[in-house]
């Protein structure tokens, strides 16, 4: 017999819950202690466990949406079981948005009734819980395309990252609201999903007028039309060039990795897609070093230049990095470490089998330890008062195609070199590849920004509110200095701490970094 699950009450203060990630999908089979979904509460994301044995067969909140405590979350059943009563029930109870059932007058022929309840509106998802509007970076369906549940439709950018948004209906991909490049809010029409040959043109009538999509699924009833029409109205064509590249998300991230040109590869997939194995496969041809080298023209004043359209991710970074600049009196404090020591216990540690360890996450862990010794660092500025947070959450910007993302390792302090290493690795290979979620991006208390990899040797940076504090990592540099009275070549490395003075004083940053450099300079003191 189905069960109904019900969102979870996962901690005491938890009103309603958002679904950051379902494990099962729709025709998995569960068995009891089996991990349902991931779930993010007003304090954390969880594993959530079934108590059910059966078939995965209704998921009613989609990840990245959130419901309140005790409404519809699934149905665990029998494969094949009717739970259309169990649906009613939850629509009866507001527990979850179903798909509208559809009141038909007796005159409409049933064939058109059947097409209009199998129609699905997508709309724009809300990706953030500070995403307001999102822009459609490149569609991987087409109007045409069958969709099954779980496929790729379209990469959608919010304001703070890129991310592949999956398909949760099975069908036709029959009309597309927002093309590649444009901008729409939330719950915006994304897309239109059905049986091939259904006409959606009353249903987007409706929406224009100013309906909700379940209203107009409602009012309308659709009617077929030869489905080769749709496709040559809706079908965008994609030329062979100077039009957009296809590419599955993984040949993009493979072609990244590897330095590789999609414009040169030759897609074997459907309509000439790239795939994973044209990237894997692919040999470059040989090119003159003219061609290789792109020539810069001079333009003269007065001429006209190339307008980019900046996107959400780059609006936002502009927005709060704007605000943190002139609403935070910023100061800076630079130290020079010495490295020697620091060099020498990476190499022994990285001598050890299967384990590898940056200078980078050094860093971090040292300043982790630091912020426990100084927790005022370790602050937020709340205008009427100062929050010294007792737990430490360090960020560590990583730089994506469109600009920057800032992970956060929570608890850091309670982290080893190992576990840091490994992290950061994970979160940047999600930021990098479009699959990391908002909760992984949320919660920080102080941040890292390393540009030494880049060879540079010192730079400053704009704090990354509600932080009150940022650490500019430069790169080691090899130089003279100055040992027992003796100029003897050494390894050194610059950091720069910026503060925000209405929480943070000159004396307390620099003993922060007494501290941290303490650290840096002694690995050993970070295993005590």
């Amino acid at each position: 017999m189905a069960e109904i699950v019900t969102m979870p009450r996962l901690s005491d203060t938890m009103e309603e819950g958002v679904v950051a990630t379902w494990i099962k999908k729709i025709g998995d089979k569960v068995s009891e202690g089996d991990i349902l979904a991931e779930i993010e509460t007003d304090k954390t994301t969880m594993e959530f466990e079934s108590f059910h044995e059966g078939t995965l067969l209704h998921i009613g909140v989609a990840e990245g949406e959130g419901a309140p405590v005790d409404s519809l979350l699934c149905i665990i059943g029998e494969e094949g079981e009717d739970i259309s009563a169990l649906l009613q029930k939850g629509t009866a109870e507001k527990a979850v948005e179903t798909p509208a059932i559809v009141e038909t007058p007796v005159a409409v022929e049933k064939e058109a009734v059947d097409m209009l309840e199998e129609i699905d509106i997508v709309t724009m998802p809300r990706l953030s819980d500070t995403m307001e509007e999102g822009t459609v970076a490149s569609w991987i369906k087409k109007v045409g395309d069958t969709v099954e549940e779980g496929d790729i439709l379209a990469e959608i950018e919010t304001d703070k990252a890129t991310m592949e948004f999956e398909s949760f209906y099975t069908g036709t991909l029959l009309h597309i609201g927002i093309q590649e490049g444009e901008s729409a809010k939330v719950d915006s029409v994304l897309a239109i999903i059905g049986p091939a040959g259904t006409d959606v043109a009353p249903i987007l009538k409706q929406v224009a007028q100013g309906e909700s999509a379940e209203a107009a699924l409602k009012t309308e009833t659709p009617k077929t039309e030869a489905v080769s029409h749709a496709v040559e109205e809706e079908k965008p064509v994609v030329q062979a060039s100077g039009g957009r590249i296809l590419a599955s998300p993984l040949a993009k991230k493979i072609a990244k990795d590897k330095g590789i040109d999609l414009s040169t590869v030759k897609g074997s997939g459907e309509h000439g897609r790239i795939i994973k194995r044209d990237i894997e496969s692919y040999k470059p041809a040989a090119t003159s070093q003219t061609s290789a080298v792109p020539v810069q023209s001079f333009v003269p004043a007065g001429e006209s230049g190339e307008s980019v359209k900046n996107s959400p991710m780059r609006k936002t970074i502009a927005k709060r990095l704007a605000e943190s600049k002139f609403t935070a009196p910023h100061y800076y404090l630079t130290v020079e470490m010495d490295m020697e020591h620091a060099m020498a216990s990476r190499k022994k540690i990285n001598d050890l089998p299967d384990i590898k360890v940056s200078f980078n996450d050094m860093i971090v862990k040292a300043c982790a330890m630091a912020l426990r010794k100084h927790p005022q660092v370790n602050s937020t500025w709340n205008n009427d008062t100062t929050e010294i947070h007792k737990d430490i959450h360090v960020g560590v910007a990583v730089a994506v195609d469109d600009g920057l993302v800032v992970p956060v390792l929570k608890h850091t302090d309670h982290m080893s070199l190992t576990q840091i290493g490994s992290t950061v690795r994970d979160l940047a290979g999600k930021a990098r590849g479009k699959k990391i979620q908002p909760a992984e991006m949320e919660g920080s208390t102080f941040t890292v920004s390393n540009l030494g990899m880049f060879g540079i040797v010192e730079f400053t940076s704009i704090i990354n509110q509600p932080n009150s504090a940022i650490l500019s990592v430069g790169a080691i540099i090899e130089k003279p200095v100055v040992k027992n009275g003796q100029i003897v070549v050494g390894n050194t490395m610059k950091v720069t701490l910026a503060c925000d003075h209405r929480t943070v004083d000159g004396a307390t940053g620099a003993q922060f970094l007494q501290t941290l450099k303490a650290f840096v300079e002694n690995p050993v003191n970070m295993l005590a």
